[in-house]
């Protein structure tokens, strides 16, 4: 997996991952996964992961203390549970597919997530009201966990888990803090073997590193001040774009 540490690079990687910090940090990890498109234009699917990693990994330190025991600790403890076996497949499939695969995979998961938000937001799509339940929670995690091994995508199965209990705001997001800062922690060693780790992805993280702590922070107070609404709305834009670019490339 080679990087060029171009002028490209930089200018989609800078902005890349202060959106996934500001996401994580603020408004419950639903968009961090863009950063990992983003980069995927520009380098290969799996170098995005890699690089991605360590930065949602100190994203994740960065960001537990604000929301410290403010979680929904029955719903993260077994989405937890899930998770363990989805992390797991996503290691098989990782290593059986090629870097096209990856790109259609991501692509098609950043045009669904906007549609499945739009279509939320319209409400077109409804996500009804459940109480908790053990079974749903495993079934989320194994999904989050299959999604964020593959592409750290994992916030759109836990949204409509925690959505779908009508949970406050701020446990909302502690919730995420939780769950990903685990499921992250579980990812690293098979990535490891696999191989999506290098000295290049290494050097990108030492580079990025200080745009990922300042997203957090920016994250961290936007939480109580910025709309979702409009964070979103950019997010949308953005991710149709990488999205389609992302099927282009796959599929030609």
């Amino acid at each position: 997996m080679m990087i060029t540490f171009d002028l490209l690079f930089f200018a989609l990687a800078i902005p890349a991952v202060l959106f996934a910090a500001i996401s994580k940090a603020g408004f419950g990890s639903g968009a961090a996964f863009a950063a990992s498109a983003v980069l995927a234009l520009v380098v290969p699917p799996g170098a995005a992961l890699g690089i991605m990693l360590p930065l949602l990994m100190l994203i994740d330190v960065t960001s537990l203390r604000p929301y410290w025991r403010k979680w929904d600790a029955p719903s993260s403890l077994h989405i937890l549970i899930g998770a363990v076996p989805g992390v797991v497949l996503g290691a098989f499939i990782y290593a059986a597919v090629n870097a096209d695969s990856f790109r259609l995979l991501i692509g098609v998961i950043c045009i669904a997530f906007v549609i499945w938000q739009v279509g939320r937001s319209r409400g077109i799509i409804r996500v009804g009201s459940f109480k908790f339940s053990r079974p749903w929670a495993w079934v989320t995690g194994l999904t989050a966990g299959f999604t964020s091994f593959v592409s750290h995508a994992g916030g759109p199965p836990v949204a409509v888990f925690l959505l779908g209990q009508n949970v406050p705001k701020t446990t909302y997001q502690a919730t995420t803090v939780i769950v990903f800062w685990a499921i992250n922690l579980m990812k690293f060693v098979p990535y490891f073997f696999l191989g999506i780790f290098n000295a290049q992805t290494a050097m990108a993280d030492l580079f990025l590193a200080p745009f990922a702590i300042a997203g957090t922070y920016i994250g961290v107070r936007a939480h109580n001040y910025v709309s979702d609404r409009v964070f979103f709305g950019l997010t949308y834009v953005l991710l149709l774009a990488t999205g389609t670019r992302l099927l282009w490339q796959a599929l030609t």
